[in-house]
């Protein structure tokens, strides 16, 4: 027998693995605005330095496809070149041994049809379209377009009353955003290429929780416009703030006693307390908005009256209703809307679970809120059924394992099929089938098919539906709206085609989002009812910004938000989650790189302050 030795990686795939990982933290923080077909060109470098060499599709293949694509850059290519990109692309796809060749040729064809304008740019009129007018990645990918790096660099100079102010230029709701925005600023944060993203979310927690009571800016001169919004949640109130600034006269009609729209009925104190949401809707009111609460469009007043009365109407009624899951048993009792059951959280009418066991359907954030929410309503056991895998969950990552370390058990693969109740009508069991993951579709997400294992029973006192919500839309559609699958159908700019003065945004147009999309909408709608109605204000901060530092910055560890006790928390809807350290504050502000001063960021003056 040969002798045999420990295999152990040699010096040069050792400085391999380092440089994957150097290349995986690039592409994390490529932002948004490069040239697609350069891009396609890259990562067809990469793949070609990966063959093995042992197939001609792959082999020779990839460098034809990778010097067509070079063509096309450098101003060499002609029309005919992209029906030679798709058919040598389709050549490789079909006959490649291994997925490095097949892979990397159905990617150049996804992206000669998806950014095709992008090929003709190039070949026609030898120039690239890419979008490079907001290339500060944070800047870039915030809804609302808050300027990140400014109020990162005011609270690295203790000035956090002035970072609220310039948060407010563009999101009203610094402190709601600061407790439970879902910070898509970060996820391309160049910091990435260093060692980790930039915590922004945190920063702000800090800025608001140091700021003090921060005054609103000073409204413009009355225009003698009035302005009717439809629904008081974030969208509503985010056009309504900014519309006041600009000196019309706006009234918000809300459904509910209080403003907060799913802010207030939708997310727990544990996350977002009321005292804290209060702080900035009192900051909005202040501006002058008139508040009419308890008002249903359609009962107490119709589109035909606001039309009449108002020079404009802004629809942000949010999505509020529930969605159901279509089978056996529903109408048991027991089976509760997670929609309901937070709205009445919100009212301060908490259910009493005590001693239940409770089952959650559902995979999204609302699911993972009232499935938190029921372990502190006093239930024995919590369970969420979910059809697809753990991964597959659109809830925050956070949020599920948050709901693990509060000893809520996450039951995957699961289709709900069946509520069962005994003779008094009162749930019982939920049966579920098992499930089986299958093929990827066409949107990127792997489908689910039934598998030969057998139904399971799972006793229950309490089922929760939290599969979804919808849009009550039918006033709407009955007055002219147009309504299509439920939602309303609303330009980008907030308009509604032949509905003169009539503008809509937020989770009735798009369907449920986040937080800081329906503050977005909110945004653009102010911005073109403003222009509608004759105007065009400019809503600016007199802020002064401090200049970047030109220090080193060392590789430096993220500091990341830390949680009460999970045994602890999980008894009361006290919020859950620390704020930073003055110390911690202080490292991370100094971890960001002014991206708003240094590169692409520099052509805008290092500021942004006005919109």
């Amino acid at each position: 027998m040969s002798r045999l030795e420990i295999s152990t990686p040699n010096r040069a795939q050792t400085v391999v693995e380092g440089l994957y990982k150097d290349l995986e933290r690039r592409i994390i923080a490529s932002p948004p605005g490069l040239c697609p077909v350069d891009m396609a060109a890259s990562f067809l470098k990469l793949c070609h330095a990966q063959t093995c060499g042992k197939c001609v599709p792959c082999r020779i293949g990839l460098g034809q496809l990778e010097s067509l694509l070079n063509d096309v850059l450098n101003g060499n290519a002609s029309l005919e070149t992209i029906d030679l990109i798709e058919k040598t692309a389709r050549v490789i796809l079909n006959s490649a041994d291994c997925a490095i060749g097949y892979e990397a040729a159905d990617m150049v064809l996804k992206g000669v049809t998806g950014f095709r304008s992008d090929y003709l740019e190039h070949i026609i009129n030898d120039r690239c379209i890419c979008n490079l007018d907001q290339p500060v990645p944070c800047v870039a990918l915030c809804p609302a377009g808050v300027d990140i790096p400014g109020y990162i660099a005011l609270i690295s100079e203790k000035r956090y009353a002035d970072a609220v102010r310039l948060i407010r230029k563009d999101n009203p709701f610094p402190t709601t955003c600061a407790l439970i925005c879902e910070h898509p600023c970060e996820a391309r944060c160049r910091r990435n290429m260093i060692d980790d993203s930039v915590n922004i979310r945190g920063l702000k927690r800090y800025a608001v929780d140091h700021a003090g009571k921060v005054p609103v800016p000073a409204c413009s001169t009355a225009t003698g416009k009035r302005v009717a919004i439809i629904g008081g949640g974030p969208g509503g109130l985010s056009a309504a703030y900014f519309l006041s600034l600009m000196g019309h006269k706006v009234t918000i009609f809300e459904k509910r006693e209080k403003l907060g729209g799913m802010l207030r009925y939708g997310i727990p104190n544990y996350r977002l307390p009321r005292k804290r949401l209060e702080e900035d809707i009192e900051a909005i009111i202040s501006t002058g908005v008139e508040i009419k609460t308890g008002i249903t469009i359609g009962n107490d007043v119709s589109l035909a009256d606001l039309k009449n009365e108002y020079d404009a109407i802004y629809i942000a009624i949010g999505a509020h209703t529930d969605k159901k899951i279509g089978i056996e048993g529903e109408e048991s009792k027991g089976v509760i809307s997670a929609v309901e059951m937070l709205r009445a959280i919100g009212d301060n009418i908490l259910p009493d679970f005590t001693d239940k066991v409770v089952v959650v359907v559902g995979g999204g954030n609302v699911a993972m809120d009232v499935t938190r929410s029921s372990v502190r309503l006093g239930a024995k056991k919590v369970l969420n059924v979910y059809r697809r895998r753990k991964v597959d969950m659109t809830a925050l990552p956070e949020e599920v394992e948050g709901a693990i370390a509060e000893c809520c058990e996450i039951l995957t693969l699961k289709a709900p099929i069946k509520i069962e109740s005994d003779e008094n009508g009162q749930v019982s069991a939920l049966w579920v089938k098992p499930q089986m993951i299958s093929k990827i579709d066409s949107y990127g997400r792997p489908t689910i098919v039934d598998s030969d294992e057998d139904e399971i029973r799972i006793p229950c006192d309490i089922v929760i539906v939290a599969i979804g919500q919808g849009i009550e839309s039918r006033h709407f559609a009955e007055h002219g709206v147009p309504v299509k699958k439920g939602v309303i159908e609303a330009l980008s700019s907030s308009g509604i085609e032949n509905s003169k003065g009539i503008f809509a945004g937020g989770d009735c147009v798009t369907g449920p989002a986040t937080v800081i999309r329906a503050i977005a909408a909110g945004k653009v709608a102010a911005a073109n009812i403003d222009d509608y109605l004759g105007f065009n204000h400019i809503i600016s901060v007199d802020v002064d910004i401090p200049t970047a530092r030109l220090d080193d910055r060392p590789a430096c560890g993220r500091v990341n938000m830390l949680e009460r006790d999970a045994m602890e928390r999980k008894n009361d809807f006290e919020l859950i989650e620390y704020g930073m350290s003055c110390a911690e504050a202080h490292q991370e502000s100094f971890r960001c790189l002014r991206c708003d001063h240094f590169g692409y960021g520099v052509f805008k003056g290092g500021r942004v302050d006005k919109w």
